[in-house]
């Protein structure tokens, strides 16, 4: 006992005197005749005396070392890294292992959000984007995929380079660079070096605020990383190169115009893309309309506008585009020719339904007693906010009054077919509704009502195919997007403008068809009316199941639904 006092003592004494001489300007790297957990820890001092740069470089102090369970258990928004705060003008560093474990989803890998200094479950917490290590991501109206760059190779020559992928990032040592940039922007280089020696690295750029500090943080999603080190470094950005339009696009001018009416552009929208392959709305002050029709006479016309600016503002060569309108006599009376698809509303109330025209035909005559039809978009509804038979009522807004008629509906207030909160905060997989068997060879059909935040792409209704016992083949959103292990042979196809789609969730008529097809696949189909009359489908075709135990239900987020019938 008094020999092992006596080490005890001496090794007290000897970390106390490797300790005060921490407090020293420079520690020199050397080693001493000692138990090796001994030189272990004096290792450790001197690594953590060199990580404090005074210089250019802050390193970081880590707490959440693993992000993410080993076992690939952890689930979409449910492991976090530490929050890595980034000043204007600062450039912050990770360097990760990354793990997917073999996983056949390319979203299985690190994840990354940029968003206000807010925490996570803060109300004023507020995301930029997310970006994943697919070349994929999300954000808000300035989120441009195609500002995505990556160089991912086919090693094995199958024209797939997305199985090359899975395998470089499974223990890929990651270094991750995101610039807060003085000019407005943050940048992003990923660097993945896989234990196969393959390189990948992909880019992106989004704006963000100048001046004050944002928030970077890795998400794991049936994926851990190993987290090497953090550190800031000086913005290496400081000037943003400017570039000149290449094209413009309009969407949501008017058909028609009555005669008398000077407003040819509506509810215009013009986009213009840039060289470096981003796009934006732009301000219709900016646009310049070299031929304006004359309004006087009836007829068809032809807009032609132009835009002149680069993507800093600057003026430039003109980059032009065109649309038809037709100048016509003003709107005398309407009648509905042919009714609706949809004429009973069960809804939760006490605010009432979205009128849902998919089907219905408007006949409009004109004051010199010709006619014609009115397509839904140039129309407004209006539904009673009472149970029971009402008439809805069907307008349009001429350039001296307005024209009505109206249709019969049935209102049924109170009603059970409802998945989500009726105040729109049900988190994602918080709701389901009921669960159904698609027996093979049989499709089911879900019609619904849609009542969204129209926050995000994703505030809308979510199938889920999984078997009996729950164990999912694949779970496909609305808006392009899905995951597991059936998705993964799964075709996706659509006709959406994601410039708008969130903007036109609510009040949507949605039929979601669950089709069996018997040989070990399954399809979903969207086909979704906005209130507007706009109609649009989303397909997914392949995902692979067990055609003698498929079982579907609807989730949501954000919003929540109101299933009329399912056939």
């Amino acid at each position: 006992m008094k020999t092992t006092k006596l080490i005890r003592g001496a090794l007290f004494a000897t970390v106390l005197a490797i300790f005060a001489l921490t407090g020293c300007e420079e520690l020199d790297t050397y080693s001493i005749s000692a138990p090796s957990d001994l030189q272990s820890e004096i290792d450790s001092i001197a690594a953590a005396k060199a990580a404090v740069d005074t210089g250019d470089t802050t390193y970081i102090d880590i707490a959440t070392a693993s992000v993410g369970a080993e076992d690939y258990s952890s689930a979409w928004w449910t492991a976090f890294s530490d929050y890595f705060t980034i000043p204007a003008n600062k450039r912050l560093v990770l360097e990760f292992v990354n793990h997917n474990g073999g996983s056949a989803n390319n979203w299985n890998n690190w994840n990354l959000a940029i968003a206000n200094v807010a925490d996570r479950d803060a109300d004023n917490y507020a995301e930029y984007f997310v970006l994943r290590s697919d070349a994929y991501g999300w954000g808000n109206d300035d989120f441009d995929l195609g500002l995505i760059s990556q160089n991912y190779p086919d090693t094995d020559g199958d024209e797939d380079i997305w199985n090359d992928f899975r395998t470089t990032m499974d223990g890929a040592y990651v270094t991750l660079e995101i610039d807060h940039s003085v000019t407005g922007n943050a940048f992003i280089t990923a660097t993945a070096v896989g234990t196969n020696g393959t390189e990948l690295i992909m880019t992106y750029q989004h704006p963000v605020p100048a001046t004050g500090d944002i928030v970077a943080f890795l998400i794991s999603d049936a994926s851990y990383m190993e987290m090497k080190k953090a550190y800031l470094l000086p913005s290496e950005i400081t000037v943003v190169e400017d570039v000149e339009p290449t094209s413009i696009a309009v969407e949501g001018t008017p058909d028609f115009v009555e005669i008398g009416s000077e407003d040819f552009w509506g509810e215009g929208i013009a986009t213009v893309t840039f060289a470096d392959g981003s796009s934006e709305q732009v301000d219709t002050a900016d646009i310049s309309f070299s031929v304006i029709p004359d309004m006087t006479t009836l007829g068809e016309k032809t807009v032609i506008l132009a835009y002149s600016k680069t993507k800093q503002g600057e003026y430039t060569k003109a980059v032009s585009t065109y649309y038809n309108l037709e100048v016509i006599n003003a709107v005398a009376s309407l009648e509905v020719t042919t009714m609706p698809d949809v004429t009973t509303y069960t809804f939760p109330g006490p605010s009432a339904p979205v009128f849902n025209p998919a089907g219905m035909v408007v006949t409009a005559t004109y004051s010199d007693g010709t006619t014609g039809s009115i397509t839904n978009k140039n129309l407004q509804f209006e539904i009673p906010a009472a149970d029971g038979d009402q008439e809805a009522v069907i307008s349009y807004v001429g350039a001296a009054s307005t024209v009505t008629t109206t249709v019969p509906i049935t209102n049924v207030m109170g009603g059970t077919n409802q998945v989500g909160a009726t105040d729109l905060s049900s988190a994602f997989w918080s709701a389901f509704s009921n669960e159904y068997n698609v027996a093979s060879g049989s499709s089911k059909t879900f019609k619904m009502d849609l009542y969204s935040t129209e926050a995000n792409n994703w505030n809308s209704p979510i199938i889920v195919l999984r078997k009996a016992d729950l164990t999912e083949y694949a779970v496909v959103r609305m808006d392009n997007f899905g995951w597991g292990d059936g998705y993964s042979t799964a075709t996706a196809t659509n006709d959406w403008n994601f410039d708008v789609f969130a903007e036109n969730l609510d009040g949507s008529y949605i039929e979601v068809t669950v089709t069996n097809a018997g040989d070990g696949t399954a399809n979903v189909r969207y086909d979704v009316t906005y209130a507007n009359g706009d109609t649009h489908f989303q397909l997914y075709e392949g995902i692979t199941i067990d055609s003698s135990n498929l079982n579907c239900a609807i989730t949501i987020d954000g919003c929540y639904i109101d299933i009329a019938s399912v056939e």
